[in-house]
């Protein structure tokens, strides 16, 4: 289990792995895991905690550091305001995926390499490394390769190469075989929760600090609009705004660099890459989004076929809409099972989840589930708009890295080999920078000079041929892919963005979708629970409106609330208020960090930010 630090909690959110992490005081308010708060207001750090800037900012601890007069003013119930504690870096890094993790682990090799001594801090939003990362996933082992040539040796959690591949067109009751398009052979079926954990520790015994539980809600600029760091957001704080006893300021994580590794749809990348016009400086086009919602099952051995490849076309999805869906065997007789929806559907009235549902009641799928149970569930965006969207990734002070900026390849499914990449590109700009005075700007010609970029650009123009729809985008994806083999002397461009492919209902027809069975299909609570999903109830709701009246007033009549269908926790309900009228109630506590709502919504008028640091999903074989 990774390590997890709480400032001030009137819990321990970790169970003690021994009766040694805490400190005996007849004094003692509460304790954690790594800390203990006793009654004369100081802070005490355990013998055994793994986080060296307890160390490195002592003097935050001491009797009339922050944390003392912090802790007095909310232990007497005192509203007054308190300034935010500053540590500083030398790169400070959003996000402990895997190109967040990749940057860290190579940017520390290079100061092994040349005898300097340089800081990272990587901060994640989840209770734990690998509690948000979802993925497919076959796995490409290229980048990794290249970052940790001794991985095989080094009891990586990659242990179940690709055994087959296979590639299907779905009718409702049929499967057509088709020639695979993947070329997975020398790939591996694994969690990628589970590779990151494996990295978080790679990069820990390296030097880098890893603090999970800490969600990154700001952007730090100095008075020329540099980028200097990030801020935390404060904790503690109930829904109408007031402080709760266990309140904590936030924290800034001042860094010479800083790199933006949220994943897709990143809530601070995005607002960088508005702020500095980084979509036209880059490659120009928007980006375009889909929806993956996946289900890990454990069968019987006799169904299991560890390494047994399948993806699909076609069905449930209609003609229209561009999707497929995946099955990969996993260890220990689990498969993954999951279903991807373009954003850029037409139709208000699907719904991606209940899509799902009725994808596992197939002939081709139904009979490997039955008798199975479910473990875990999830879903989260992807990034689809490949070379064409790509943005330029450096800004003043930093660079965005991974699905923050888009390296996902859409006919291979895969982006975490190149997000790995991109992040290692990046901490290698970063490192020249800082010790030999080379502009960041490097890592842009460095990447176009990669085999991210020479991937991604033979792929363009795959997503896009199906704009067309499905029977066009299969023959025109097949002449790109077995014929011009990537070299096509035209890029095509993308659609409409997705939040303006939604039609109007009044153009669409109603669809309906049968009644769980609790068998193969389950209602969105039952799949919640899976998820391990959990948010503080009294927080602010970090999903705002721009315009509290635009889901009644649009949404609802114009489009049938397509809210209350295309998020996959059921997180937006209409309800009637006291005089009968429908009004959309937000449950952000089902959240499941997904970011669909920021991406669909008709009217872009729900804004994704970020709840207290530790609460969404809780995945660790996802």
């Amino acid at each position: 289990m990774m390590r997890r630090f709480i400032f001030l909690s009137s819990k321990p959110k970790l169970k003690p792995k021994s009766s040694s992490n805490f400190i005996q005081s007849s004094s003692k308010l509460f304790t954690t895991d790594y800390l203990s708060y006793s009654t004369d207001s100081t802070i005490i750090p355990h013998s055994n905690s793994p986080f060296k800037f307890l160390r490195r900012f002592s003097s935050v601890f001491s009797s009339g550091g922050w944390f003392s007069r912090a802790a007095r003013s909310f232990c007497s119930g005192a509203e007054a305001v308190v300034s935010r504690e500053s540590m500083n870096y030398d790169v400070v890094i959003v996000g402990a995926g895997p190109s967040g993790l990749s940057a860290a682990i190579r940017f520390k090799q290079l100061c092994s390499e040349k005898n300097v001594d340089l800081s990272v801090c990587v901060v994640e939003k989840g209770a734990e490394v690998g509690a948000h990362v979802l993925s497919g996933n076959v796995f490409e082992p290229r980048a990794l390769d290249e970052l940790l040539p001794q991985w095989k040796q080094e009891d990586a959690p990659i242990h179940v190469p690709v055994s087959s591949d296979r590639f299907l067109l779905l009718t409702k009751n049929y499967a057509l075989s088709l020639p695979s398009p993947f070329n997975n052979k020398g790939n591996y079926v694994i969690s990628l929760s589970e590779l990151v954990r494996w990295l978080a520790l790679k990069a820990e015994e390296l030097g880098v600090e890893i603090y999970p539980g800490f969600a990154a809600s700001e952007i730090l600029y100095d008075e020329d609009d540099k980028v200097i760091g990030v801020a935390t957001n404060d904790m503690g704080v109930a829904k109408d705004g007031s402080r709760k006893d266990n309140f904590q300021p936030g924290v800034e994580l001042k860094g010479q660099v800083t790199f933006l590794a949220e994943g897709c749809r990143g809530s601070l990348s995005e607002s960088v890459i508005r702020k500095f016009n980084l979509r036209n400086k880059g490659q120009g086009q928007h980006q375009t989004y889909a929806l993956g919602i996946k289900e890990v099952w454990e069968i019987s051995g006799d169904k299991h076929d560890p390494g047994s490849v399948l993806h699909t076309l076609g069905w449930p999805l209609d003609h229209k809409t561009y999707g497929g869906s995946f099955l990969y065997h996993m260890k220990d007789r689990q498969v993954a099972v999951g279903l991807v929806v373009a954003l850029n559907y037409e139709n208000p009235f699907l719904n991606p989840y209940e899509e799902f549902q009725k994808l596992k009641h197939h002939p081709a799928i139904q009979g490997l589930l039955e008798g199975g149970t479910v473990l875990q569930y999830g879903a989260r965006t992807l990034n689809e708009g490949g070379y064409q969207s790509i943005p330029y990734p450096v800004f003043p002070g930093g660079a965005i890295i991974g699905c923050s900026a888009g390296f996902l390849n859409v006919p291979k499914i895969k982006g975490t080999h190149t997000a790995m990449k991109s992040g290692m590109l990046a901490a290698e700009s970063a490192f020249r920078m800082l010790h030999e005075g080379i502009l960041m700007e490097a890592y842009w010609e460095n990447l176009r000079s990669s085999w991210i970029w020479r991937e991604l650009y033979a792929a363009r123009n795959f997503r896009p041929a199906f704009e067309y729809g499905l029977f066009p985008g299969i023959l025109l994806s097949a002449l790109e892919q077995y014929v011009m083999k990537g070299r096509s002397p035209w890029t095509l461009k993308h659609g409409k963005p997705d939040h303006e492919a939604t039609n109007e209902a009044r153009l669409c027809s109603p669809i309906e979708y049968a009644k769980p069975d609790s068998v193969l299909s389950f209602d969105v609570p039952a799949s919640l629970y899976r998820s391990n999903t959990n948010h503080d109830h009294d927080q602010p709701v970090h999903l705002q409106l721009r315009d509290p009246q635009i889901p009644e007033l649009v949404n609802l009549p114009t489009y049938a609330g397509p809210e209350s269908r295309y998020c996959p926790a059921r997180v937006y309900e209409y309800v009637s208020d006291e005089k009968g009228q429908p009004k959309l109630q937000i449950n952000a506590q089902n959240c499941l960090h997904c970011k669909a709502c920021d991406i669909k919504d008709p009217k872009q008028n729900i804004q994704w930010t970020v709840p207290e640091g530790g609460g969404g999903p809780g995945y660790s074989i996802m």
